[in-house]
């Protein structure tokens, strides 16, 4: 998944990239051809049949699995082109990214991955510049920030997919039974604590969700990071994982969250989705919580307000963004049939479609217009604003899939009973270190 965010105002540096900027004008139009990309007249020939794998964004198992819609998606897209067959194999968050490492280390790469990283597999050559597979107006739509943001030595190999931005969920409803003001969420570390002890007197079962699981713990950790003013990286791109802020904000998790019993047991094995449902089952007082989540809940009919992430001492300066990326793997050439697929995926009608169907933001000019247009996604508004200061994974270093990973697997430690956060994080750092060194 994907894609975090920047601290103070003004800060401006490779990794963490300010968010929104005006897409290029006048080329979104008429959907054209290069002489790089293909389109809609490159399926000529014998028949090809592309493998994709993409990530879950709907309920696992349930009526809105984004395996429904890509099936969509390439059934419309093959009445157009009969001779190219698009099998796509959708994974949850848990599995995809290693699903695709796995195949990739077999030989066996997908034409079209959509995953949360991509700089690894550019660096080693495996993918296809975007500039060989979109056509010069498709490519033109992406949102200029989110466009650099897929580039490896100033050459876009990540076509941004999805984003989204994290936001302070919290149940009124519970907050009301609590004793606490269903209009006044907190601001801070210290209000957080407060409230989330009330929740517990009140009897809610999980004051606090602290998802730290393999499925959003690089998510989790850099929200926490950013609202101690820290994060992965400084203003220059160096990674500063074991960073004083960072510290604090992990020996604070410790002791005055997890240590007093105001999370979910375990929080370094529990994942997003598990919590996203108790949320929905008015087990959760509050938990950190990205667009989708506003759909969940709505079907349940919980009653639910966003704030602000609390902060050390007030609200987050920062915002965490994430991006999610498609790519296209060389390995079986078909650039042209790939390219056409994309084309057709990047349309406004179908981006806008998934969109609309996961409350997802927009990650082109043309399907953003749209959902500002849109009044039924009011309540999306506020998320495509807080991406005006939103602080992004750093995707474009080679080495972040691979710091991802050990994220994935060592964070919770750091917020267990008797576990040392600067021990954690600083592994963490050396780990980071050590897979920058060997990408150079």
């Amino acid at each position: 998944m994907a894609g975090g965010h920047t601290g103070a105002k003004g800060v401006v540096h490779v990794e963490r990239r300010r968010f929104l900027g005006l897409a290029a004008t006048g080329l979104t139009g008429a959907v054209g051809l290069t002489a790089t990309a293909c389109g809609s007249g490159s399926d000529s020939g014998d028949g090809v049949t592309l493998k994709m794998v993409a990530a879950d964004y709907g309920d696992p198992g349930g009526d809105n699995s984004t395996q429904t819609y890509w099936d969509e998606v390439s059934r419309a897209f093959t009445k157009k082109h009969p001779n190219i067959t698009v099998d796509v194999s959708v994974y949850s968050w848990n599995d995809v990214d290693k699903k695709v490492a796995d195949m990739v280390k077999r030989g066996e790469a997908p034409d079209i991955a959509q995953i949360g990283a991509y700089a690894n597999y550019a660096d080693q050559d495996k993918l296809y510049p975007a500039s060989d597979l979109l056509s010069i107006p498709v490519q033109a739509d992406f949102l200029p920030s989110l466009a650099e943001a897929g580039e490896v030595i100033r050459v876009q190999y990540g076509m941004p997919f999805a984003s989204s931005t994290r936001l302070l969920f919290y149940n009124k409803t519970l907050f009301s039974e609590a004793g606490l003001d269903p209009e006044a969420p907190p601001e801070s570390w210290k209000e957080l604590k407060r409230a989330a002890a009330a929740l517990k007197d009140a009897g809610v079962k999980i004051p606090y969700g602290l998802p730290l699981g393999p499925e959003e713990a690089p998510a989790e950790t850099m929200m926490w990071m950013l609202s101690a003013g820290g994060g992965y990286t400084d203003t220059v791109g160096t990674y500063t994982i074991d960073s004083a802020e960072n510290v604090r904000a992990f020996t604070w998790l410790r002791d005055e969250l997890v240590g007093e019993g105001l999370t979910n047991p375990g929080p370094g094995s529990t994942d997003r989705q598990d919590l996203f449902d108790a949320f929905c089952r008015g087990e959760v007082g509050m938990l950190n919580g990205h667009p989708t989540l506003m759909q969940q809940a709505d079907r349940h009919d919980v009653k639910y307000g966003t704030a602000v992430l609390p902060g050390d001492g007030g609200p987050a300066k920062a915002t965490m963004g994430v991006a999610d990326w498609m790519m296209g793997f060389k390995q079986n050439g078909h650039r042209e049939q790939i390219g056409a697929f994309l084309d057709f995926a990047y349309s406004e009608k179908n981006h806008y479609a998934f969109a609309d169907r996961y409350d997802m933001l927009p990650v082109t000019t043309a399907a953003r217009e749209r959902m500002r247009r849109d009044k039924g996604h009011k309540e999306l508004w506020s998320f495509l604003d807080e991406l005006a200061t939103a602080e992004f994974y750093p995707a474009g270093k080679v080495s972040w899939a691979h710091v991802s990973a050990e994220i994935k697997k060592s964070i919770g430690k750091a917020v267990e009973k008797g576990g040392s956060p600067a021990s954690v994080l600083g592994g963490l750092q050396r780990k980071a270190e050590a897979e920058e060194t060997a990408a150079q």
